[in-house]
């Protein structure tokens, strides 16, 4: 047993050893079936100045799944090779104890916490949401270091995900020094070293599985805990993908330390963060989704199965506001002068990849003195209304936390606070958009899906390098600038699909990466439902609308079928394998640094498509009752894509009696590559969907334009009355795309077109499209357009630079090269390695 629990992690090793760079396969490196993450305490100093977060986390343990199953030494002992990766990356020495550590050593002395522990006033409301009444801050840690030698390679190793990071020193802490925390302890103080270590251990345990009701204490002594002594350094060492700990002569998990604070440090090339400046010229940094997520922010244990909470103190310059995922509004606290501490929480357990923050200069953006009309959709409504009640009765799947579901008041909470954000210069805009779409939206999701499962919500329209529409964490969504320009369309839509991932993507999240179509299927197909139930329109409109964006989804899913490698198209690349992991929990993510897979839409479409399909199946009423069931079910888990069709064939047996099975819905839509037969049958009808039909008659009449103004000669010209129709923004983004496949447009019809529609004042969808056309077609005067779209409209403007570069025209190559050196230095780092690619 124990030569095999040494070949464990002796693989772990080799797994990071032996990656090879020029692949694009991410590794998650934690042993997370050895001890499992349950809580992390972070304390964090922001310097903008050298771009440095620096501070500490502190990690409570559990054992993990491996450790729990047998109690001998034996098993769930895992033996590391401390000794050879000393030996072996010289790079990356093995860290032998310090004597001290003299980083934020002017700062360790704040102490500005004030959380309500047992007894003390609750100042939650009845929805669930929290207040700013708990701060927690300060570490404090004994100078007194033992003197820890290498006595083996039969230590156990933990190895934590980590990358781009300084870390300083790893220590031990004792719990057992905290004040109080005799309750969580059943024996009588103890001085013999074993013991001692085991009553840590204990007490460690006994608070991370406190009951969900006594969260406060918990929060309390988790802080209290944080800013406990140390009380003997441990060895480590950093390679590419991870750090690695041990304990001398500790060999086994249930051994191990269950508390251990890191000192460390961020570089500012580290790829969790940006450090940037927004919209109005002011440094920020945030978390902008990166595929290596947050272990360049803090050490974690990144897979997907390391469900935790977090508690966090961010310090900083007073002219900033801390945003983070948390379930407190925070309000920040004076240290002194210049100086504010801000602090957040969370109680249920989530991956630590879904952790998001964000500093700036932002401006909360207010609503003036009326009140935003709540509409909702009443046959949605009804529906919800008759489900959510016998829901609400069901007790509920996961670990215990303090659950939304299962307060009647959350329950029936129809639109959760919320604040918007922004750099000053697009306040404005902010006001007359966003606020008003925000509770429609709110409202339209808890129709549909019923209880809201975050008690609160912050939305920022983030720096213009930010490579997507738009990111949901936790309590926070981001938005790019670019779904503030047009009408409400776009904002709406987008705000409507971050919402959707509150419930998937968050409080349902996939058990394998690679299963992206669990969270993105899922919201791109909920956006076209909250969208339509915000709006109340009527049924019949709501169905033409859906169907024009199905027959835009069409499209785009075979351009990027036609135009990508087959590999990637596959929605479980993993296939019969997808959620296995290595013995210690580690794995590799496929092609999950691929720089060109964060452009791709294949898992949003594919998936949307599959939902589309088995809803027109099963029929819409039957289909969200079953949404809702299965949200009550799973909220709070991890899923794989067969718990839901497992599901959803048992819920709905009657459909298995037409050919529908698990297996059959793997094979055609999950594990093959190209168009899903079935979608195939289905893509003819959109054509005949009314909006499309009306898009179709006004095509035929700007080429019908274009050819007489082809043919007139140098006789003096007329202006022909066409009378065109207003169309709807996915309208014109069609009409666009279907002008596009003419061979040629001459330059009056490009002036009239622009002119009929207004196009430099539509959404950035339909201004994408029309910048093409401005290239295809080398109207120099709009080449403007093309500039400021490269600079202002980053998330969406990759490939109008292969578009630029593929006609090899010098000017509209000149323009590309100009573009790309303004924003370069700011762009992010996939997106620029995407354009460096195309233009050089």
């Amino acid at each position: 047993m124990t030569e095999n629990l040494q070949s464990c992690c002796l693989a772990n090793w080799k797994m990071e050893m032996e990656l090879d760079p020029a692949k694009d396969d991410l590794p998650l490196m934690a042993n997370t079936r050895h001890m499992l993450v349950k809580h992390y305490v972070l304390d964090l100093d922001v310097d903008f100045k050298s771009q440095v977060i620096e501070g500490t986390v502190v990690l409570f343990f559990e054992p993990g799944s491996r450790c729990k199953k047998g109690g001998s030494a034996g098993e769930g002992a895992c033996l590391s090779q401390s000794d050879e990766t000393c030996k072996i990356r010289a790079s990356e020495p093995c860290h032998s104890p310090v004597t001290n550590v003299s980083a934020r050593s002017s700062k360790t002395g704040y102490n500005d916490f004030a959380v309500c522990a047992k007894g003390e006033k609750d100042t939650s409301d009845k929805n669930g949401n929290h207040s700013n009444g708990e701060q927690a801050s300060g570490i404090s840690s004994s100078k007194n270091c033992c003197d820890i030698e290498n006595h083996g390679s039969e230590d156990f190793l933990l190895v934590l995900d980590c990358c781009d990071l300084s870390v300083l020193k790893v220590e031990e802490v004792d719990v057992a020094a905290v004040p109080g925390i005799e309750k969580f302890t059943r024996s009588a103080k103890l001085t013999d070293a074993e013991e001692l270590r085991n009553l840590r251990n204990q007490i460690v345990h006994e608070l991370v599985t406190l009951p969900a009701d006594r969260w406060r204490e918990q929060l309390y002594y988790y802080t209290r805990c944080s800013q406990a002594p140390g009380c003997g350094e441990l060895l480590f060492s950093t390679g590419t993908w991870s750090l690695m700990i041990r304990k001398a002569e500790v060999q086994a998990p249930r051994d191990f330390p269950r508390a251990i604070r890191i000192w460390y440090k961020t570089k500012p090339e580290g790829r969790s963060v940006t450090w940037t400046t927004d919209q109005s010229s002011r440094p920020c940094v945030y978390t902008m989704g990166s595929p290596i997520n947050n272990r360049a922010l803090f050490p974690c244990q990144e897979p997907p199965v390391a469900m935790s909470t977090w508690q966090t103190t961010v310090r900083t310059a007073s002219c900033f506001v801390v945003l983070m995922s948390g379930e407190n509004s925070a309000e920040p606290a004076q240290l002194q002068e210049g100086l504010l501490s801000w602090y957040y929480y969370v109680t249920m357990p989530m991956p630590a990849s879904t952790f998001t923050i964000a500093i700036g200069c932002w401006t909360e953006v207010k609503q003036e003195s009326h009140t935003s009309d709540v509409r909702t959709n009443n046959e949605f409504s009804s529906l919800f209304s008759r489900a959510n009640l016998r829901l609400i009765e069901g007790s509920c799947g996961h670990v215990a936390y303090p659950c939304r579901f299962q307060n009647p008041a959350a329950s029936s909470q129809l639109v959760i606070p919320h604040r918007v954000f922004a750099p000053w210069c697009l306040k404005d805009r902010c006001a007359e958009i966003l606020l008003e779409l925000i509770p429609q939206c709110l409202s339209a999701a808890h129709a549909t899906l019923g209880t809201h499962p975050f008690s609160r919500l912050d939305v920022l329209i983030v720096p213009s390098n930010f490579s997507s529409l738009g990111m949901a964490s936790p309590h926070i969504i981001f938005l790019s600038q670019s779904v503030l320009t047009g009408g409400s369309h776009l904002c709406g839509t987008r705000l409507c699909h971050e919402i959707a991932h509150a419930w998937f993507g968050l409080a349902i999240g996939a058990r394998d990466w690679t299963e992206e179509w669990i969270s993105e299927g899922f919201a791109t197909y909920l956006e076209d439902v909250f969208w339509a139930v915000a709006q109340q329109l009527p049924h019949d409109e709501a169905r033409e609308q859906q169907e024009l964006k199905a027959l835009l989804r069409w499209r785009r899913l075979r351009d990027e079928v036609q135009n990508s490698e087959e590999e990637l198209q596959v929605l479980r690349p993993n296939k019969e394998n997808t959620g296995e992991v290595s013995e210690s929990g580690t794995c590799i993510i496929k092609h999950g640094l691929n720089a060109e897979k964060i452009f791709m839409q294949v898992h949003y479409l594919k998936g949307y498509f599959l939902l589309q399909s088995l809803a027109k199946r099963i029929g819409e009423a039957t289909y969200f009752e079953f949404l809702r069931k299965f949200v009550q079910k799973f909220h709070g888990q991890l899923i794989l894509s067969q718990d839901f069709l497992y599901m959803l064939l048992e819920d709905i047996p009657e459909q298995k009696g037409y050919g529908l099975s698990v297996e059959n819905i793997i094979q055609a839509w999950l594990d093959t590559s190209g168009i899903p037969k079935p979608l195939l049958e289905e893509c003819q009808t959109w054509d005949q969907c009314r909006l499309v039909r009306q898009v179709n008659d006004e095509v035929t009449k700007w080429i019908q334009v274009n050819q007489r103004a082809r043919k007139r000669s140098k006789r003096k010209r007329r202006q022909d009355e066409v009378a065109f129709q207003k169309l709807l923004p996915d309208q014109l983004v069609l009409l666009l795309e279907s002008l596009l496949e003419e061979k040629t447009l001459c330059l009056r019809t490009l002036q009239c077109l622009e002119k009929t529609y207004h196009l430099d004042e539509q959404d950035s969808e339909v201004r994408h499209r029309w910048c093409e056309l401005v290239v295809k077609h080398k109207y120099t005067r709009r080449y403007a357009d093309i500039e400021k779209f490269l600079k202002e409209d980053q998330a969406m403007g990759v490939y109008l630079y292969g578009e630029l570069m593929v006609n090899e025209d010098a000017k509209q190559q000149e323009l590309a090269y100009k573009c790309f050196a303004a924003t370069q230095k700011q762009m992010d780092v996939s997106s620029a390695k995407v354009v460096a690619e195309m233009l050089f």
